[in-house]
């Protein structure tokens, strides 16, 4: 494999497959499927999830709630998610951890940085949950930091589109997938994809990132053997 330790960024949206809410079983279990494809070929795993299918503090703040008690609630969402995922994972056999931003002792560890890259090293897979544990901040914000602090070779953003495209392929035919794309252009271009946080965060420590299509079948794990699939964002 290309990389040895990687950090990959999923959306609690994706998670609700054909759902309008919550978690679709066999759309958990594929993903569960496709990380574990990868740890057994031996590359170090950690995973930050969002919380968007249960809960999302933009909506929350939206619907009147205050902005910050909303973005908690949010960031309890991403556990839920992260539980579930754990679940799906050890039932195919994947030694996994979650570690939280929010201190939460019954039912998984607090986020201590060294302890993280040690599972890392064992072969386990680290979920990181609730977000960075602040509100205001994204769990795409979140995935830069944990990947920067467990220095991590690549942060995969896990997608619908096989990666950036000159415009929406969803409603632009022409629209062109870009294979490369420097921080800089990313940040000029504004790709919604990550936000500004993010990219900015990325920059600052020269971690690249690849945008690709989760849900396509092996998808992870080409892009971890090198395959020039989706699009790379770097210096």
């Amino acid at each position: 494999m290309k990389y040895k330790r990687v950090l990959l960024k999923l959306s609690g949206e994706a998670l609700m497959g054909d759902k309008g809410y919550g978690i679709d079983a066999a759309r958990l279990r594929y993903y569960a499927e496709e990380i574990s494809e990868v740890v057994h070929a031996g590359v170090q795993m950690a995973i930050v999830i969002g919380g968007g299918n249960i809960f999302r503090g933009i909506e929350g703040k939206e619907q009147g709630l205050d902005e910050a008690q909303a973005h908690y609630m949010g960031m309890l969402a991403t556990v839920i998610n992260a539980l579930a995922l754990q679940n799906a994972l050890e039932q195919l056999g994947v030694h996994t951890r979650v570690q939280s931003a929010i201190e939460m002792q019954r039912i998984c560890e607090s986020f201590i940085r060294r302890r993280a890259i040690r599972h890392l090293e064992k072969g386990r897979v680290v979920i990181f949950a609730a977000g960075t544990g602040n509100p205001f901040f994204t769990t795409d914000t979140a995935a830069t930091l944990r990947a920067i602090e467990i220095g991590a070779e690549l942060l995969l953003k896990g997608t619908r589109v096989d990666g950036i495209y000159t415009a929406d392929p969803e409603k632009d035919a022409s629209a062109r997938r870009i294979a490369r794309l420097s921080y800089e252009e990313a940040l000029r271009l504004r790709v919604e994809v990550m936000d500004l946080t993010a990219f900015t965060l990325s920059q600052e420590h020269g971690l690249p990132m690849a945008v690709f299509n989760i849900n396509e079948p092996r998808a992870l794990y080409r892009i971890l053997a090198g395959e020039n699939i989706g699009t790379l964002v770097c210096a």
